[in-house]
């Protein structure tokens, strides 16, 4: 392990229920193993706009703090923890694997707009919902993308990439939208889904999420 700068890293998030971008970095660090605290600023109330400015250089969540450092992005906190415990393997060793899979994770953090937008992150929802054909296309690229993973890389496992890795905790988010919104996935992509939603770190999430309080209204 390449040792953080400070004996504790602190990770600021916002709700729990509904932050997509805040999930991803929270279940990379828990991959590690190493200890973090855990800050909560809770989103849509009088304080919020305050409490980010205050803890964040772009008064957005997340953001990783190490002493001095803060570090914000989800995907820049993912690669920074990679690089500071490479025995957490958060990606594959393999520079050819690795580089694809740094592929995929890149085309979740800049891609599928449409999908993000119709169809947000909210953990206590169940509907059924029929997608627009903009929301369609991303759900068919993403679906994809995620069997030419588990058929080319995924034998080690259950996730993209076999074990557990970068990939898998950008798409985390994506694996709760299905589910909340009743998605038809071929059987591959529902394995997938069901894989990523059982791990326990997810579990721990989800029912932490279940308890926050709703928003203001």
């Amino acid at each position: 392990m390449v040792r953080p700068f400070s004996p504790e890293l602190q990770l600021v998030i916002g709700d729990k229920r509904k932050s997509s971008w805040s999930l991803r970095p929270w279940l990379a660090l828990r991959a590690t193993g190493y200890p973090f605290r855990e800050r909560k600023i809770l989103l849509d109330r009088s304080t919020t706009r305050d409490e980010l400015e205050a803890a964040s250089p772009t008064g957005k969540v997340p953001v990783l703090l190490d002493g001095e450092l803060a570090i914000w992005e989800s995907l820049a906190i993912c690669e920074t923890l990679a690089e500071w415990f490479p025995g957490a393997r958060l990606w594959p060793e393999d520079p050819g694997v690795r580089a694809r899979a740094r592929g995929a994770a890149t085309e979740m953090h800049g891609g599928f707009a449409d999908l993000r937008r119709e169809l947000p992150m909210d953990l206590t929802l169940r509907t059924q919902v029929t997608p627009s054909a903009a929301s369609q296309a991303d759900i068919d690229r993403i679906c994809a993308l995620w069997r030419d993973c588990r058929a080319r890389f995924g034998a080690a496992g259950d996730m993209l990439f076999g074990t557990w890795s970068i990939v898998d905790c950008m798409y985390a988010p994506v694996a709760t939208r299905f589910r909340s919104y009743g998605i038809r996935l071929d059987p591959v992509c529902a394995a997938y889904v069901d894989a990523v939603l059982a791990t326990p770190d997810m579990r721990t999430w989800t029912e932490e999420a279940l308890l926050e309080p709703r928003d203001p209204g």
